[in-house]
């Protein structure tokens, strides 16, 4: 019975996994190989995997092959002064990404009302992907005034950090005044840049940066790969909204 194929694929993994033939973070090898191993088809096989993938014991990811799934090991620290790169490297974790777009355009009027700001008033918003030792785990689109920081766009696209943008017109430091999040599924996009199956949950943070007068100077929303990743909240951390779907 095919039932019976799909389990005994299921077991075969594993049980390589539990004799560490398949260490944690190892890829799988080729379905064919393991085809041939176990004795089973295709179809049997992939379902094999796809109920592994569900409990969390394997990770598919897209464009890059199926993994025995890591725990989550960066633990990612939410207080009023997070810094992303500061996060990453108490850990011992190198942070990197790249900026994948910049540009002017008019503020709506959800971001224009959260940095108080006229709807329509013209507004930089940048979208980065950042990495934690080469490895994607964020996707984030932000917004900041473009009158104070009129250099915004360019810096960003010449990697230049959002603390060094900010210490540069004279916000020598700044704080998270509102956090909210919630977990939802990827879009196909947001799956395929964060190289995740698209039905692996991915955690969704917004944040309202101020200046030290409490004035926002940034506002962003953050697509997290909830499989890669540990948050913990500071309890001076002030309080906002948290949504969950």
């Amino acid at each position: 019975m095919d039932t019976t194929n799909w389990e005994r694929a299921r077991d075969w993994i594993r049980a390589e996994i539990a004799a560490n033939a398949l260490a944690e973070g190892d890829q799988l090898p080729p379905e064919s190989d393991m085809q041939r191993e176990i004795g089973v088809g295709r179809h049997s096989l992939r379902r094999a995997v796809a109920a592994l993938a569900a409990e969390g014991v394997l990770s598919v990811e897209q464009g890059r092959g199926t993994f025995v799934r890591e725990p989550a090991r960066i633990a990612y620290r939410i207080g009023s002064r997070t810094r992303f790169r500061e996060n990453l490297q108490g850990q011992g974790v190198v942070p990197g990404g790249e900026t994948i777009s910049a540009e002017v355009l008019p503020a709506d009027a959800e971001v224009a009302g959260v940095l108080g700001l006229a709807e329509g008033a013209d507004v930089t918003r940048v979208i980065t992907r950042g990495r934690a030792d080469g490895r994607p785990i964020l996707l984030t689109c932000s917004f900041h005034p473009h009158d104070r920081f009129p250099d915004l766009e360019r810096r960003r696209l010449a990697r230049e950090s959002v603390t060094e943008i900010y210490a540069a017109h004279g916000v020598a430091d700044y704080v998270r005044k509102e956090t909210a999040l919630y977990a939802r599924l990827p879009r196909k996009w947001e799956a395929r840049m964060l190289e995740q199956p698209a039905d692996q949950p991915v955690v969704v943070i917004s944040k309202i940066d101020a200046d030290a007068d409490g004035f926002p100077i940034g506002y962003a929303e953050s697509i997290w790969s909830a499989g890669r990743v540990r948050f913990s909240l500071d309890h001076a951390l002030p309080k906002g909204p948290t949504r969950h779907v």
